[in-house]
Parts: structure tokens; sequence; C-alpha cells
């Protein structure tokens, strides 16, 4: 069934929240946009800039490629001021968000190099509402699994922006793992360090004018940003192997997903960017 957006719904709004499955997503947004009603997409309809990838990992014809390049990939902490200049935005995956935060500040510095590996685990929640036989209680509760081993949806967006900040292709595994929590991302990642490296605090000069990212000194724990919009941060060097190895966590609802699109919303509508996201509401 395809949602008819008509002249009488879109009267007076300013901004629309986009949370459909992907092709139907775009297929809202982009009567919105043609009437300059700004769109935050929290599908993947306009995360992949190119139309052939998109088809590859999600099975379908994207509806309006021409969108693709006016899309902002709406992770604000890298693309604040691109967002605040947004008509459309695209706001980034759940995994994603915890894998990019992460590496950015070595790929970008130049910090890594040669294979990098992400390991992410993920609650329930992260599969949406529709049923499957792995979502089920007795399937989820005191086990846990690996999935979509063979390369995960996310993947091509997290090689995009790292591909983006590095100015060259990385070579990138992902794995994902469902855990038997209802939610939160704990993500942990490793690549060799370059040689004369070795002083993780420069994260913290990295991330310091960003609210919702935190370095901490200690490992993370999803129960620490559970309900809140922070991801945190945590860099540590292997002198052993002479590894940088990160670990981000956040929640999957928040960060990866709702309240990243009400952060970058109030960067397109002039607010404060932390409007809203200082005390949430926790459900499920």
């Amino acid at each position: 069934m395809k949602l008819e957006i008509t002249a009488d719904l879109c009267d007076g709004l300013d901004l629309v929240f986009s949370a459909l499955p992907h092709k139907a997503s775009a297929e809202a947004c982009i009567p919105l946009l043609e009437q300059n009603i700004k769109v935050v997409d929290i599908s993947a309809d306009f995360r992949l800039k190119q139309a052939d990838v998109y088809t590859q990992w999600y099975g379908v014809e994207h509806p309006d490629p021409t969108y693709l390049e006016e899309a902002v990939y709406g992770l604000t902490e890298l693309n604040r001021d691109a967002v605040s200049d947004a008509r459309l935005v695209a706001n980034p995956g759940c995994y994603p968000t915890s894998a990019i935060l992460a590496l950015t500040p070595a790929v970008q510095n130049g910090w890594i190099g040669g294979d990098i590996i992400v390991d992410s685990k993920s609650g329930v929640s992260g599969a949406g509402r529709s049923l499957s036989m792995t979502t089920h209680f007795s399937e989820v509760n005191e086990n846990v699994m690996a999935y979509s081993v063979n390369g995960h949806r996310h993947l091509p967006e997290i090689s995009q922006e790292l591909d983006a900040v590095a100015d060259q292709p990385v070579n990138l595994t992902f794995l994902t793992h469902l855990i038997p929590m209802t939610r939160g991302i704990l993500s942990s990642c490793y690549a060799p360090l370059r040689p004369d490296i070795a002083q993780s605090a420069m994260y913290k000069d990295f991330y310091a004018d960003n609210a919702f990212v935190q370095v901490t000194d200690t490992p993370p724990q999803t129960k620490q940003t559970l309900g809140n919009n922070y991801c945190l941060v945590h860099p540590v060097v292997d002198s052993r192997t002479n590894r940088l190895i990160v670990i981000s966590c956040l929640d999957n609802l928040v960060k990866g997903a709702a309240g990243q699109a009400v952060q970058n919303m109030n960067l397109m509508c002039g607010f404060p960017e932390a409007m809203s996201l200082d005390a949430l509401a926790v459900y499920p």
C-alpha cells in the first residue's frame, strides 16, 4: 500500500520525520520535498549515495535516485554544518552510528592502517517489531548468535562514510550479533596502529565540542546509555600488538534512531542542538 501525501496534509508543516520501511519511506518523502518541506528520513532510503549499491543491499530499485546526492548523512557530530543547511537528512543506522563515531578520529587522522574489524552486538529491538523465529523470547533468551555473517546491510553505509573520511577505500570487516536484551548496541573495533601513535587521549580533543559523544576512561556498558542520546567511546592502545581498540556503545532506539533524528531536526530548524534530549522516557 502506497502512502498518499496530499496538499491538505502538508499545510503548515515545517518538517516531517519518516520512519517507514525502505522504499516506502522514499515514496512518502519525495512529495514532501517537492513542496519544500524538510525531511528527516529514518529509513535507509537516502543514506547510500549510489543507487546500484542501495539496490544490491536492499533488494529494490530506488524510487528516485536524483535525491541521493542532495541528502545529507545525518551523523550530526561529523556533518553539523551540512545538517543545519539541509532540506533532506538521512538519519544514520544504529550500527553505523556506533562504528563511525568509534573510528572516525583514528581514520581521519591516519592513526590506523590495514584491516579494520568491527564486532557489534545489539539488543532485540534493533530488529524492529516484525515477528521472526530469531526474535521469539524462547529463541533469544539465554542465547547469543551471530547473524548476517556474509554481509550486513549496514556494511556499505559504514564503508561509505569511513571511505569519505579517509579519502580512500577502507578495508572493513563488520560482524553483528544478537544479544538477549531489549535495547543497546556495543561495538568493539580493532585496527593496526601506525608507528609513533600511542595517545588514545587524542579522542577527547576530537570530540571536545560534542555534547552527545563522551570519551570514557573505562570500557562503557550498554546500561549507561539506556534511554539517552549519548554515544560512549573508549579508545585504548594494545601495546603488545600495536593495535588500537575502540569500544563504543549507545541506545539503538535513541542515539541510533529517534534521538539522532531529533538532534538533526533541532539543527535544521535553528533550535539548540540538545533541546528536548536531556531527559527521555524509556519504552520499551
